[in-house]
């Protein structure tokens, strides 16, 4: 795809990016500080998630110089750096309703319906966009989950400890194989850890599936589609020709290696990665542009997965694409199509401040980054030191460095409703790479010539 990031700075920027990395792998860094939470407050990661990169960034950056505890004065009594600061409200009574944004009266001062609440004023840039407009009405028509709770934070008191000890960033190590009772119901090692915790709980193994069912699995699952009806007629013959479980496994393992190798393999398990980095053929948000490459990008997943490439390549391929060294055109083209992950996601194309635009899409990266590859959202340190995870609010900004001095090329056009078009970057043209647009124009104008 032409949507592409150009590094500046390159070889200093990708060697602090592998050390922050590896730093977060292994977790060195210690959190400062843990937040007490009630049992009976837990919320999702998922509304955790969304407080922390629609909701609070904006109440920080927009509310908390009037209505937080470290403003000169709490405006109007009401702070809002705190769940409960939200929903006990202030001089004008309760700021939200959980459940219904229509009633509340901080739905009232961003949607500027009202002069006398009309909130944030002008001097702090005025009314809200659109879209964050929209972020906290579902927001508050959800339940206005809030993390944040009047509980004292408390100092470290082994917090960073707590969050060196985490499974997710402990190395990995390897175990010794289980040894069940009925070893032999086990075909492969894996199947022992299975029966080894079944026994334990006093459980048995169901009876084998039948061939065909066999079968269907593992066409779902390798490929996401059911065999034709001649194959499973094939495999079922086959299989009643066998004499031992020896030849049934090696009838089975073929129709697996079949699969593997099918380009089928590739579109199934492509989709997946798909959802991890937030594949869309658009920047959605407030103005919906196309990125008219991004196809690209999709069959490089799809490819990748179908020869097998390393997945410390795959990574490294779509971080830092534009930095690695090629032999051929092929593959300085597929190093560059594979950065579309940085590319895509997210964007206000319309959004009337250029920097306010280069600091999002270096968050939105940032936190594609992190949830896709580290399993962990070091975006919400854009606000505040991670309680938990070994994550600060100076590591974030020290990553943040680094996309922002990154030209991010995603290919939208301008226009009036399109303030920040960006250009795209031209692969080498001797790559041979196919272009779908030109073959669509193409049959166009042949028909339109047969009409």
């Amino acid at each position: 795809m032409r949507n592409m990031t150009r590094g500046q700075q390159a070889s200093k920027n990708i060697i602090r990016f592998s050390a922050l990395l590896a730093v977060f792998a292994i977790g060195l860094t210690s959190a400062n500080a843990r937040q007490v939470q009630s049992a009976e407050n837990k919320l999702s990661a998922k509304d955790v998630q969304f407080f922390e990169t629609k909701i609070r960034p904006v109440l920080i950056d927009k509310c908390y110089s009037c209505h937080s505890d470290s403003a000169n004065k709490i405006s109007g009594g009401l702070r809002l750096d705190s769940r409960d600061g939200l929903v006990l409200g202030g001089d004008s009574g309760a700021a939200i309703e959980p459940g219904n944004a229509e009633e509340s009266l901080l739905m009232l001062a961003i949607s500027y319906e009202d002069d006398d609440y009309a909130m944030p004023p002008k001097k702090s840039g005025g009314k809200l966009p659109d879209d964050v407009i929209r972020d906290f009405r579902n927001w508050i028509n959800q339940g206005a989950a809030d993390p944040r709770v009047e509980a004292a934070v408390l100092d470290d008191g082994g917090a960073g400890e707590d969050a060196k000890a985490w499974w997710a960033y402990q190395t990995l190590q390897s175990t010794q194989v289980p040894t069940p009772q009925h070893a032999e119901w086990s075909s492969q090692p894996i199947d022992r850890y299975v029966l080894a915790k079944l026994e334990e709980n006093q459980l048995h193994p169901v009876a084998d599936a039948s061939p065909l069912t066999l079968l269907r699995r593992v066409y779902f699952d390798l490929v996401g589609l059911p065999p034709e009806p001649t194959v499973s007629q094939k495999f079922q013959a086959n299989w009643n020709a066998c004499s031992t479980d020896a030849e049934r496994q090696s009838i089975y393992a073929r129709v697996v290696d079949s699969l593997l190798a099918s380009p089928h393999f590739g579109e199934h398990w492509g989709r997946h990665w798909m959802d991890v980095v937030r594949y869309a053929e658009s920047t959605g948000k407030d103005l919906n542009s196309q990125y008219p490459y991004a196809w690209r990008y999709r069959d490089y997943i799809i490819d990748s997965l179908n020869a097998d490439i390393p997945y410390d390549q795959f990574l490294r391929e779509q971080i830092a694409g534009d930095l690695l060294g090629s032999s051929t055109s092929e593959e300085k083209a597929r190093h560059l199509i594979a950065t579309g992950f940085l590319a895509i996601g997210p964007k206000s194309v319309n959004d009337q401040n250029p920097r306010q635009l280069a600091v999002d899409i270096a968050d939105e990266q940032i936190d594609a980054l992190s949830q896709g590859f580290l399993g962990i959202t070091i975006s919400c340190a854009r606000c505040h030191d991670h309680k938990f995870d070994p994550i600060s609010q100076q590591d974030y900004t020290a990553i943040a460095g680094i996309f922002l001095s990154t030209e991010t090329h995603y290919g939208t056009t301008g226009g009036v409703n399109g303030r920040n078009k960006s250009s795209l970057v031209d692969l080498p043209k001797d790559a041979s790479l196919e272009d779908v647009r030109r073959k669509l124009t193409t049959g166009e104008l042949n028909r339109r010539k047969e009409q």
